[in-house]
């Protein structure tokens, strides 16, 4: 037996605008199913969580469509304008049942693709781990500075230089405090590591399968059907 609780944090009150397909992202469907559910599923399969909560935009029109607002394991709360706002607000939807201890593990909705192997893996190697950190894939690509232009200005050395991925799995007191001040600070968050580095730490990379892709416009869906089509015969 385990005192050890994980918590699991959706962001999902995007609105969709680069996908111009007059619903947000995680309202399109992916294998018959809407992207959001097929992720939320995944996660909730993959390994037990004592919470999920799911932060909507305030005005989202589509949750009670979805199979997840069925799911007793799944609670909402409305998000905020900025992804750093509706962790932050999740986290406080939580705080009446979460000790300052326990793990929360914050996962993009439009990540769908992420495998059960990572997931645990992530999750045993930060077991004991003071802060916390993140699935990550090393750069592969060569990478070019570019001017105005679009003209090539010298070439970035990628040594060392590694792809954020989510889950990224925080102590939640740590992680509550540090977007709280990132929030006080006026400091960009694009993922939860950013502000626990703006707080002093440094979280741990864990090594992912790049296949762990982002749905950001309408031709990456057929790439992510292709990797979960893969990912159901066991490859």
């Amino acid at each position: 037996m385990t005192d050890k609780r994980y918590w699991l944090v959706i962001p999902a009150a995007g609105t969709g605008q680069r996908m111009k397909t007059g619903r947000p992202k995680q309202y399109l469907h992916l294998q018959n199913r809407f992207l959001l559910d097929v992720t939320l599923s995944r996660l909730l399969q993959a390994a037990a969580f004592d919470g999920c909560m799911v932060a909507l935009h305030p005005a989202d029109s589509w949750w009670e469509k979805s199979e997840s607002a069925r799911d007793s394991r799944i609670t909402t709360c409305a998000g905020g304008a900025e992804r750093r706002d509706s962790v932050l607000l999740a986290l406080q939807a939580l705080e009446p049942e979460a000790s300052v201890d326990d793990w929360v593990l914050v996962h993009d909705v439009a990540r769908p693709c992420l495998g059960a192997a990572d997931l645990k893996n992530l999750m045993s190697i930060l077991d004991e781990h003071p802060v916390g950190g993140l699935l990550a894939c090393p750069v592969s690509d060569t990478l070019k500075y570019a001017g105005a232009d679009c003209a090539v200005t010298g070439t970035l050395d990628r040594t060392g230089i590694w792809r954020a991925l989510t889950p990224q799995m925080f102590r939640f007191g740590l992680l509550r405090e540090a977007l709280e001040q990132a929030a006080v600070d006026g400091v960009p968050v694009t993922d939860e590591a950013s502000a626990v580095e703006h707080a002093g730490n440094s979280p741990q990379l864990v090594e992912g399968s790049s296949d762990n892709i982002k749905v950001t416009v309408p031709g990456d869906l057929p790439m992510a059907e292709f990797i979960l089509s893969r990912l159901g015969a066991g490859h």
